[in-house]
């Protein structure tokens, strides 16, 4: 039987019509050939989000986004098209998550754990994770800060850096150099030093040691001789001081009996200071001899007579 041009055209027409269509709704995120169960949730941004993107469980792929539509408010209701082979728990959270560096976005299906599974037609709760370029942006701000900052460090630090300053820094590398030059050769002095006393050393060292032996094992016998100079010293403390205290109060006694004698008009001191007519009498005769001194120096020739030819004279 032979089949017209017409009937041929006519059924590959029906074929393309039918894969254009089935195309089509795989691109709009529809199975022609399975059964699904649709579920949407409501986002603010779904930036880098298309059609066909996939639904994705810890990496494994369940579903597509089947359709997004603006709502007047401004946000956008997302519907998801899920194979009926997978149950989805009723607080299931629809997460937009980034697929890489250029922005492109997919969901991802944070499964609960209610034991009530989701319906048909159900709304699920919605989230946005941040992407990428937002984590790195406050980084980017850092570095930047930190470039700047690094910069100026760099700039200073060349104004610093100028010639006379470089030719400083030499100078004080070569006198450091030097001095450990000098550190040096002290210390190889010092120890053909101690080379050449070594023997001398080992036995200050021996006799240093004999010596604390000898203390460490006459320890009780130094600590007996520390004692009794201790009661020694406490003895003599106390017999001078009680000597000293016993010598003062004698003095004090004599000194007192000294002071009653001379108040009770015994002795010279005391008729002196007691007896008004002997001081009268000592006063009037100081007095007498002083008008005798006196006279004697105004008239000296009426109290010694010279003669220079031995006469005696008359008068």
């Amino acid at each position: 039987m032979k089949i017209a041009n017409e009937t041929k055209v006519g059924a590959l027409t029906i074929v393309a019509i039918a894969l254009l269509f089935i195309g089509y709704s795989f691109l709009k995120g529809n199975d022609v050939f399975s059964s699904e169960n649709s579920f949407y949730t409501v986002y603010g941004n779904v930036d880098g989000l298309a059609v066909s993107k996939p639904v994705t469980v810890n990496g494994y792929q369940i579903g597509r986004v089947s359709k997004m539509t603006l709502m007047p408010d401004g946000q956008i209701r997302t519907e998801f098209k899920i194979k009926k082979d997978y149950e989805i728990p009723s607080n299931t959270v629809a997460r937009i998550m980034s697929a890489d560096l250029l922005g492109s976005k997919i969901i991802v299906f944070d499964l609960g754990n209610s034991t009530t599974m989701a319906k048909d037609g159900d709304p699920l709760t919605s989230d946005v994770q941040q992407n990428l370029m937002e984590k790195v942006e406050p980084l980017q701000k850092k570095v930047e800060n930190i470039a700047s900052r690094l910069d100026s460090v760099l700039f200073a630090v060349n104004s610093i850096l100028n010639k006379d300053f470089q030719k400083d820094l030499q100078k004080s590398m070569h006198s450091v150099s030097l001095s450990m030059k000098n550190i040096e050769g002290i210390t190889g002095e010092v120890n053909n030093l101690l080379g050449t006393e070594r023997v001398r050393l080992s036995r200050i060292m021996g006799n240093l040691e004999s010596i604390t032996t000898n203390f460490k094992t006459n320890g009780k016998k130094l600590d007996q001789i520390m004692n009794n100079l201790n009661t020694m010293s406490d003895q003599l403390a106390k017999t001078e001081f009680k000597a000293t205290v016993d010598n003062a109060n004698k003095a004090m006694l004599d000194v007192q009996s000294i002071t009653d004698k001379i108040n009770s008009g015994k002795g010279s001191i005391g008729l002196l200071i007691n007896d008004d007519e002997l001081y009268n009498n000592l006063n009037n005769a100081s007095r007498d001899l002083d008008h005798l001194i006196k006279d004697v120096k105004e008239r000296p020739s009426r109290y010694i007579r010279l003669s220079i030819f031995g006469k005696k004279d008359t008068k």
